[in-house]
C-alpha cells in the first residue's frame, strides 16, 4: 500500500468578530482530564464510500475544499481544538491555551490500496490502518490538542483520521464533533443546532478540588525523574509489529439476548440482582475469549478496565453537551486468569463487570478515585490488561458529510495496547460492532473461541 501526502493546511477556526482576541482562550483542565494527561492520543478512522463523483479532480474541486470551510467553520464552536496545552510553573495543572494564529493541521493524502478491503470488516494489517491516522504533534512540552487527516481513495471513497489528545476531551466528545462537523458540511450551516452544540464552561464539574491533587500525585508516582510528570511530552509510541492485525466482529442483538439467558442459567444469584446491560454482557463475553487466547499460566494476574461515564452521576448532572472528558476509569482488579478459563469463566465475569457497574452509582467520586489509585498501585509486572475504548451509545454512524453515512469506522489507538473497540452496528439496530489488534497467530485462536462459543449458546 503506498501512501502520497499531496498537501498539508492549517486551519484556523473562521472568525466570528473583528476583534482578533475572539479566537482566545484559556481553559484549565479537570478533574476528568489530568487522569489522561499521559495517556496515548485517541484515534479513529471513519471511512466514506463514494458512489459517484470519486475522481481525483472531483475531490480537490469539490470534496475537500467542502471539508476544509466546513472544519473551519466548526472550530469556531469547538475552539479548544485549535489550541496548544501548557503547563507552566506558577500553574498547580495544565489548562488549554488558544490564541488567535492557532490553527489544526490537515493533512490531504491519496492512496493506491483496496479501499472495499481495508475499509471492510475482514482482517487486514494493522499498519495499514495506522498509515491513515496524522500524527498529533506531542513531543514538545506545549503539544497540540488535534490533527486530521483526510486519504483519498480514486474511484472509491474516503476516509477521515482524527488524533485528539485524550486529556482534551473523551470519546463522546470526539464524536460529537464529527457529527458538528458533517452537520456543517452538509447542510452549510453556520450554526449548530442545539443538541451538537458544546458547553464550554468548566464550572458545571462539581467535584472536591482536593481530588486534582491526588491524580496529580499519581502521575508524579509513576515518573521516573522528579517534576517530570510536569511534562507535557509523551514517550513515543511504540512500533507497530508486522504480524499485528485487525479485525471487525460483531454480536448481533439475538446473540446478546442469547448471552444473558445464558448468564441468568447460569448464575447462582438471582437475575435481578445482576446487571446485565448489552455493555455488561458483551464485555464479558469477549474478555473470557481474550484471556483464554492468551492461555499461558493459570495463576497470573488479570485486569479489567473501563471508563464510566460522570454526566449523569454528579450533582448538579453536567449537561450533556459538556465540552471535555466526564469519564473516569473503573478497573476490576484483584483477579487470576482461572477465574475466566473454566467453562464459569463468562458467568464470572459476568458477576464481576455486574457488580462493579452497580457499585459506581452507589460510592461516592472520592471513594471511587482512592480505589482506582490504589488498585493501579497495586498493579504486579506481567498482569494481562484488557480494557474497552468507545460505546454503543455514541451514534457515530450519523456522522453523514453528505455524501453518506459511514460504511465503517475504527478506533485505530487500541493497537497501543490489549484493548477492544466498541460502536453500535451500522445497519441493524441492537447489538455491538467490536475492534480487536492481535498478532495473527492470536488472533486465529481468538476468532474460533469468539464464534464457537456463540454457536454453543442455547
Amino acid at each position: 500500500m503506498a501512501l502520497k501526502v499531496t498537501k498539508i493546511s492549517q486551519v484556523s477556526p473562521a472568525s466570528n468578530s473583528s476583534n482578533d482576541s475572539a479566537n482566545s482562550m484559556v481553559l484549565p483542565l479537570t478533574f476528568f482530564d489530568l487522569r489522561w494527561l499521559q495517556f496515548h492520543p485517541t484515534e479513529r478512522v471513519i471511512f466514506y464510500k463514494l458512489i459517484k463523483d470519486s475522481s481525483l479532480e472531483s475531490f480537490l474541486s469539490v470534496i475537500l475544499p467542502k471539508l476544509e470551510l466546513s472544519l473551519s467553520i466548526v472550530l469556531r464552536h469547538y475552539l479548544p481544538l485549535a489550541g496548544r496545552l501548557t503547563w507552566s510553573s506558577q500553574d498547580p495543572k495544565p489548562s488549554i491555551i488558544v490564541s488567535p494564529n492557532d490553527y489544526v493541521s490537515l493533512t490531504v493524502a491519496e492512496s493506491d490500496a483496496d479501499f472495499s478491503r481495508i475499509s471492510g470488516k475482514g482482517i487486514r494489517p494493522e499498519s495499514e490502518i495506522r498509515s491513515l491516522v496524522p500524527e498529533l504533534s506531542l513531543s514538545c512540552d506545549s503539544p497540540s490538542v488535534l490533527s486530521l487527516q483526510v486519504t483519498l481513495f480514486p474511484n472509491q471513497g474516503f476516509c477521515i483520521g482524527i488524533a485528539s489528545h485524550h486529556s482534551v476531551m473523551d470519546g463522546k466528545t470526539v464524536v460529537r464533533f464529527i457529527k458538528s462537523w458533517a452537520h456543517i458540511c452538509k447542510h452549510g450551516a453556520m450554526d449548530l443546532p442545539e443538541d451538537l452544540t458544546p458547553v464550554l464552561d468548566r464550572t458545571v464539574i462539581n467535584v472536591p478540588a482536593s481530588l486534582d491533587a491526588k491524580i496529580i500525585e499519581l502521575l508524579s508516582y509513576f515518573s521516573e525523574v522528579k517534576d517530570s510528570f510536569r511534562s507535557l511530552k509523551l514517550l513515543p509510541p511504540k512500533e507497530i509489529s508486522p504480524d499485528l492485525v485487525r479485525i471487525s466482529l460483531e454480536l448481533t442483538r439475538e446473540n446478546i439476548e442469547k448471552l444473558r439467558e445464558q448468564a441468568k442459567r447460569e448464575s447462582a444469584r438471582s437475575h435481578h440482582e445482576l446487571h446485565l446491560s448489552t455493555f455488561v454482557v458483551a464485555n464479558a463475553y469477549l474478555w473470557t475469549c481474550l484471556v483464554k487466547t492468551r492461555g499461558g499460566d493459570e495463576n497470573r494476574p488479570v485486569r479489567f478496565m473501563y471508563a464510566a461515564d460522570f454526566r449523569n452521576r454528579l450533582d448538579p448532572p453536567v449537561p450533556e453537551m459538556y465540552f471535555g472528558n466526564c469519564v473516569f476509569p473503573i478497573g476490576c482488579f484483584g483477579y487470576k486468569a482461572n477465574v475466566f478459563l473454566g467453562e464459569d469463566g463468562f458467568v464470572n465475569m459476568v458477576e464481576i463487570l455486574s457488580d462493579s457497574v452497580r457499585s459506581i452509582g452507589l460510592r461516592k467520586l472520592e471513594t471511587i478515585c482512592e480505589l482506582y489509585i490504589n488498585g493501579t498501585k497495586s498493579v504486579k509486572p506481567g498482569t494481562q490488561i484488557g480494557s474497552i475504548a468507545g460505546s454503543n451509545q455514541f451514534g457515530l454512524y450519523g456522522s453523514d458529510f453528505g455524501w453518506g453515512k459511514p460504511c465503517n469506522s475504527e478506533i485505530a489507538s487500541i493497537d497501543r495496547n490489549e484493548a477492544f473497540s466498541m460502536s453500535e452496528r451500522r445497519d441493524e439496530p441492537g447489538g455491538v460492532e467490536i475492534g480487536l489488534c492481535l498478532k495473527k497467530c492470536e488472533m486465529d485462536i481468538f476468532i474460533y473461541l469468539f464464534q464457537n462459543g456463540l454457536e454453543m449458546v442455547l
